[in-house]
């Protein structure tokens, strides 16, 4: 029998076994009906005082992605080319610990690693707006960043009387060039950010921002719970200089993206003031990529349920013919052993794809919106990455389909077969991410078992520039999509080679 012709008689069969149709529509279903619960019971709301209104939204910056966008600015326009110079001298901040007495807060002074203060040129005061800046951090030494997600490093070190740090920042058309030095005459280059579309008139200044401290404690099974308290970092600035067309006057100073607490009174405010050429600032917040939201991949909660049936039917596909004694009858039509598994393997793989395609589409689709519309912020991506869930969900599928083939032809019993594939897939997914291990344990388990091909889902990805709980229980995999999932098909793999070795040494 010709290969073409064993494939269509593997599908053939498939598709006249009634049982196994509805139990594969059932699977997607499955995926469909329990995502779509979920979102719809997923609620967010924001209240000011008595009130519960609806949450603001998250800025977006030039990439499309969800920005945090909060700083304090002591800026002038800039009108065509132009450059600023200035010296920090001081770095200080303050950290809010854990109360030691309850009702009694608890402040000590210090930077956290991502504190940045040092000079900017931003399109505009408006959150999300595209920007390039060359700072002092709090202990990552001078970086170059630009639109929340580009980070350039310079010289590591801080910052201190005795040790002053210089920066300056040129603009040339859309081309923004960092430097560094230790003595204001001999200049090191940090990093260059061309800024598409820039327009003509820019706002250039010194700025200084402080993200939140992260804490991660222990949880009570094992897991880790995150919190992150507020912190605040401190400038000082002397010797600045500008050069172009800047704005006369005064400096104005802009607390971008403060809030308003329930009471009316702004949440945490930054401040600024000059005397005598010398510029001390503070600040709150972080200019980085945010990951406060929901990600699309949160609406496909229901296809863990739906890989163990999709498991069942592909394990019965192979099972089902030893049970009944109709292999012998196959192995004569198809002398051909190992293509013989290979078809069967292809033949599911296909199916649960078209199967997992159909079930990943209307729900990442609907169960956006819906989240949507309940007030929860969606982060947003790019169109690429939203297919490479979508698909690469349905990929995940057919390899785990593929593995449990193969699982089901080496034991030749369905119920270890599904036993063993749902212990290699599933378990170690739902231990890694449901804060019953360390994390370092949890991260483990998604990167040697087959679990790892879960990674394909993550559409967030972790920044080194921002400090993050990027852990599994956080919706992180340790490994980036397509090697997580490269590890899932090394594994169907083995498997199915094994499987047609054994097929050929052993009679039917």
């Amino acid at each position: 029998m010709s290969r073409a012709r064993l494939l269509r008689a593997e599908w053939t069969k498939f598709r006249t076994v009634r049982g196994w149709v509805i139990a594969m529509v059932a699977g997607a279903l499955v995926i469909v009906l329990l995502g779509l619960s979920s979102a719809s019971g997923s609620h967010t709301s924001c209240s000011a005082g008595p009130v519960e209104t609806a949450c603001p939204a998250i800025p977006v910056g030039p990439g499309g992605e969800a920005v945090e966008d909060r700083l304090y600015f002591v800026h002038r326009s800039l009108a065509g080319n132009g450059a600023i110079t200035a010296r920090i001298t001081s770095m200080t901040g303050q950290i809010r610990k854990p109360d030691v007495t309850p009702g009694v807060r608890n402040v000590v002074a210090g930077l956290v690693p991502w504190a940045k203060a040092g000079v900017m040129v931003k399109q505009s005061t408006k959150q999300g707006s595209a920007y390039a800046a060359v700072m002092v951090t709090g202990a990552h030494g001078v970086r170059m960043q630009h639109d929340f997600t580009h980070d350039a490093a310079g010289r590591p070190g801080g910052v201190s009387k005795d040790f002053p740090r210089w920066l300056r920042l040129t603009r040339s058309g859309d081309t923004l060039t960092g430097y560094e030095s230790a003595d204001g005459t001999n200049w090191a280059k940090v990093g260059t950010a061309h800024l598409s579309g820039l327009p003509a008139t820019v706002e250039i200044g010194l700025f200084a921002a402080s993200p939140g401290d992260l804490t991660v404690t222990r949880a009570d099974l094992g897991g880790s719970i995150a919190a992150v308290r507020f912190t605040e970092a401190t400038a000082v600035f002397d010797r600045v200089g500008l050069e172009g067309e800047t704005s006369g006057g005064p400096w104005r100073n802009d607390d971008i993206g403060v809030t308003k607490g329930p009471d009316g009174t702004f949440h945490h405010p930054g401040r600024a003031n000059e005397s005598g050429g010398t510029f001390s600032v503070t600040g709150v917040g972080d200019i980085a990529p945010s990951t406060d939201g929901q990600s699309i991949e949160r609406t496909l909660t229901g296809v863990l349920v739906g890989l163990v049936v999709l498991i069942v039917v592909a394990v019965m596909f192979v099972t089902a013919e030893y049970r009944r004694g109709l292999i012998r009858t196959t192995l004569i039509a198809s002398p051909s052993r190992g293509w013989m598994l290979t078809a069967k393997a292809l033949t599911i793989a296909a199916v649960t794809f078209v199967a997992g395609l159909a079930a990943s589409v209307p729900t990442v689709t609907f169960g956006v919106r819906i989240l949507r519309a309940n007030g929860n912020h969606v982060l947003p991506v790019s169109w690429l990455t939203e297919v490479r869930v979508i698909a690469g969900t349905a990929a995940l599928l057919a390899l785990a389909a593929v593995l449990a083939v193969a699982l089901g032809a080496l034991f030749r019993r369905g119920v270890w077969a599904v036993i063993t594939a749902v212990a290699m897939i599933v378990v170690p997914y739902v231990l890694a991410t449901t804060s019953v291990l360390p994390e370092t344990a949890a991260q483990w388990l998604l990167r040697v078992t087959p679990a790892a091909g879960f990674a394909i889902q993550q559409s967030i990805p972790e920044y080194a520039h921002v400090l993050g709980h990027y852990a599994p229980v956080a919706g992180y995999h340790p490994l980036a999509p397509w090697a997580g999932f490269a590890v899932l098909a090394g594994y169907a793999a083995l498997a199915l080679g094994l499987a047609v070795l054994q097929l050929r040494r052993r009679d039917a």
